[in-house]
């Protein structure tokens, strides 16, 4: 052969080399698309299947597959009003009222500046309270507003504007309102936002890609392995509870931007933040084992390492650390009259 064959041969294999490198590295830059089912099937084991947990907390079965929490209707039931969380005025009237007349004079809005607060009547006949509801009659009212929630405690201002609304309802039903003492109130708010703030917490870690990244196909497919379904806001999957209106068990949160985009599966995410509400959350649904299996399952099929928020790995003994302090958040609240998960503790934590 001579020497300008073998330098042509040469010079080809070069090219030839070059051309795979550089279509390696583009594919590489192709954020995963959704796999055929097939392939899916083969690549990636569900939750609890052919997997060896690195956690030390014992890993839980598969999510039962549920429609979307927050998809389906939930059930509109007003809160009932709670000493532990509401200043409650009593409102007596000397003649019942008609359900009509009292739905006909509530406020418009039931929010005092960021605070929610709610009218019952006492029913004339099952003699339980309830929101006023037509074909009922009420011989005595009461009216609540929430002294604390995420947005801090309630000021002066927003309980005057309690006052001011629960007033002119009391005038145009005929009944005489007596009010808590306004800095009564203010401080027992401002005592209460203390301990929430105290033992508010919201879990998370984040899975992020260890080479290629991931389009949002990619991510909602395997997600949907393990149970999570679309939620109502762009970017964020849930794992539903089990209850109709109940906040959901974990959410799987990601770029925003990315779900809106005219093609999300053209965008590159790398990043994915999985997450539980405790104060919000029953532990009697085990959401803390959810949380570590769903992490562990899904860093497992994405190629993801799971992450704390400055980008630190976590390690089996982080969790148990974090386990340990659950219990003692789920005691103090126990303690206060506001288990985890229970309907005051959601309002309060919210």
């Amino acid at each position: 052969m001579s020497l300008t064959v073998a330098l042509a041969l040469f010079g080809a294999a070069v090219l030839a080399a070059m051309a795979a490198h550089l279509w390696w590295q583009a594919r590489r830059a192709q954020p995963r698309r959704v796999l055929p089912p097939k392939a899916e099937a083969a690549r990636e084991p569900g939750l609890g299947e052919g997997i060896e947990p690195s956690f030390d907390a014992p890993v839980g079965e598969a999510p039962v597959e549920t429609p979307p929490a927050e998809l389906r209707p939930a059930r509109r039931a007003q809160p009932r009003l709670d000493a532990l969380i509401d200043a409650i005025a009593t409102l007596t009237v000397e003649v019942q009222i008609s359900g009509e007349m009292a739905l006909t004079h509530l406020p418009p809005t039931h929010r005092a500046g960021s605070k929610p607060f709610f009218i019952e009547g006492l029913n004339a006949l099952t003699k339980e309270w309830e929101p006023p509801a037509a074909g009922q009659r009420y011989g005595e009212f009461q009216a609540g507003v929430q002294l604390a929630n995420r947005g801090g405690a309630l000021n002066e201002i927003e309980y005057s504007e309690f006052v001011q609304k629960v007033e002119a309802f009391a005038e145009a039903v005929g009944a005489m309102a007596d009010f808590p003492d306004m800095l009564e109130v203010v401080a027992r708010a401002r005592e209460l936002d203390t301990f929430a703030g105290e033992h508010d917490a919201q879990l998370a870690v984040h899975l992020r890609s260890r080479s290629v990244a991931w389009s949002v196909g990619f991510i909602q497919q395997h997600a949907g392995r393990h149970g999570f379904v679309p939620g109502i806001v762009p970017g964020r999957l849930v794992l539903p509870g089990s209850e109709d209106g109940a906040p959901p068990v974990l959410t799987l949160a990601f770029d925003s931007q990315a779900a809106l985009a005219d093609d999300p599966n053209q965008a590159a995410l790398r990043d994915v933040t999985l997450a539980f509400d405790v104060p919000q959350t029953d532990p009697a649904g085990e959401p803390f084992i959810a949380w570590q299996a769903s992490a562990q399952a899904l860093s497992l099929g994405m190629d993801a390492a799971i992450v704390d928020d400055n980008g630190n790995p976590l390690a089996p003994e982080s969790f148990a650390i974090i386990g340990s302090e659950l219990k003692t958040l789920y005691d103090a609240l126990e303690a206060r009259g506001l288990p985890a998960g229970s309907a005051a503790a959601r309002r309060l934590f919210s």
